[in-house]
């Protein structure tokens, strides 16, 4: 089930809300969010919910275990994290591994073919996190099962994140409040994140996917340009759109999660960047991988190489293939860069350190988005390769209405944002409150409109 769905918008959603309301007591509360989270997760894939259950109650003993035996506790959290990795490995990776076998070691097998479930590399990062804390001692162990189920499979962060943390959540699971104040956060900021996904994401994601079905060899370079701009806006508003839902849903429930992105266009240096974008991965890959392979603490040359497998994973967590790879080494490569003292070249022009930023970013979406690293190169290489035998017009390649949308979503990466700080009359306009309740229903209504009318309503990260 969607969040941009009219059935979870219409349906789903109000009959949680008021439910949960009804109940209004956090222990039963916490019953009924459960039941319909997994509700939520079986809409789309019935079966795999009892993966999430099975993967639920194996890490819910587990806890149990290293509480009760903190001696055996090193054991007991790597068989744990055996099993865990073990799952998303066989559903995540098991198919592109018998391709490699196959393909490239002629190992004489069938290759396979295993479905992903929805979510699963989500939930098991949030899983490992409360066993690894808990062995670590930041925490008591959560004897109530049904309270560490629902922080797994809480629906708002359940499919594609943000990524949180059981430490981060664990005391908001028995006490926190509901308020009318922060219901109604709760409802604009998950309207703003479904405007970002419904009109902006939508509109821009037919006309990239449109060029990127275009033969590439017969691409030019304008073309792949404007399809590699086009997919650097679909993506961020994509998946920032999501999480700006989920964290609203999270307020309507009395949940506060953390934020997941921070204008990351607006970044001046690839490591700035990953500090802005998915920060809920980039924190979890720092302190579970990062820091306890020795992170900078163990010379400078350690640090990059701790640095290079980080983002290894990184591309390999996205996605099970060579592109994916590839996308994660290429920004190890640039972080790596600017330690050896780019950065420093960066600090002294702003302007320049925007564009090579958004230049390295754009390129790297090239990867991420095409399929095969020879079309993903042969993509590439047409955005420096002018000349080519046919050139589109751009008006076969957008309408008019995406054009539009287009440079407003440009805008709204970052730039818009600059205005309020520095014109106070414009910050006040956009904090009345009957301003802001005025554009919400302005941008619900054209979402729901939208909705009704187009059946095109992809999500970029259900598949990782």
């Amino acid at each position: 089930m969607l969040f941009s769905s009219l059935i979870f918008i219409m349906v789903f959603l109000p009959v949680v809300f008021i439910g949960s309301r009804i109940l209004h007591k956090n222990r039963y509360v916490n019953v009924f969010l459960l039941l319909a989270s997994l509700f939520f997760y079986a809409w789309g894939e019935p079966i795999y919910v009892l993966l999430m259950l099975a993967s639920i109650i194996v890490n819910y003993f587990a806890g149990l275990l290293l509480d009760k035996h903190r001696k055996q506790g090193k054991l007991i959290l790597v068989l744990d994290l055996i099993f865990n990795l073990g799952l998303l490995g066989f559903f995540k990776y098991a198919s592109f591994g018998s391709v490699v076998l196959v393909n490239y070691l002629h190992v004489p097998m069938t290759s396979l073919s295993i479905s992903l479930p929805i979510g699963i590399s989500f939930f098991t990062f949030q899983i490992m996190s409360y066993t690894i804390d808990l062995y670590r001692g930041k925490f008591p162990v959560q004897k109530n099962i049904i309270n560490l189920a629902l922080y797994i499979s809480f629906f708002p962060q359940l499919i594609a994140g943000p990524i949180v943390r059981y430490e981060d959540i664990n005391e908001q699971l028995e006490n926190r409040t509901v308020t009318i104040e922060k219901s109604v956060a709760g409802i604009e900021r998950f309207i703003i994140g479904l405007g970002k996904k419904v009109i902006i994401a939508n509109t821009v994601a037919e006309a990239a996917d449109r060029i990127y079905a275009y033969d590439p060899s017969r691409m030019a370079a304008s073309t792949v340009w404007v399809a590699s701009i086009l997919y650097t806006l679909q993506i961020y508003y994509d998946f920032s759109g999501y999480s700006d839902m989920a964290i609203g849903l999270g307020k309507m429930f009395g949940f506060e999660f953390l934020e997941n992105f921070n204008y990351p266009y607006m970044s001046k240096s690839i490591s700035e960047f990953w500090r802005r974008w998915h920060i809920s991965l980039g924190t979890w890959f720092r302190e579970y991988l990062y820091i306890p392979l020795g992170g900078n603490r163990k010379g400078k040359f350690r640090s990059y190489v701790n640095l290079m497998i980080v983002f290894f994973l990184t591309g390999f967590w996205h996605g099970a293939g060579f592109t994916f790879i590839f996308w994660g080494l290429y920004h190890g490569f640039f972080r790596v860069i600017e330690r050896l003292g780019f950065s420093k070249v960066l600090e002294k022009c702003k302007p320049l350190a925007w564009i090579y930023t958004f230049f390295v970013v754009n390129l790297g979406w090239v990867f991420f988005r095409v399929g095969g690293l020879k079309n993903a190169f042969i993509i590439a290489s047409k955005m420096f390769t002018p000349g080519l035998t046919r050139y589109y017009s751009l008006g076969e390649m957008m309408s008019r209405r995406c054009m539009i949308i287009a440079v407003l979503a440009i805008l709204g990466a970052g730039i818009l944002q600059l205005i309020p700080a520095k014109v106070p009359a414009v910050k006040k306009v956009i904090e009345n409150p009957v301003v802001r309740y005025i554009w919400c229903a302005f941008v619900f209504g054209t979402c729901i409109m939208l909705l009704a009318s187009n059946t095109y309503n992809p999500f970029i990260y259900f598949r990782f």
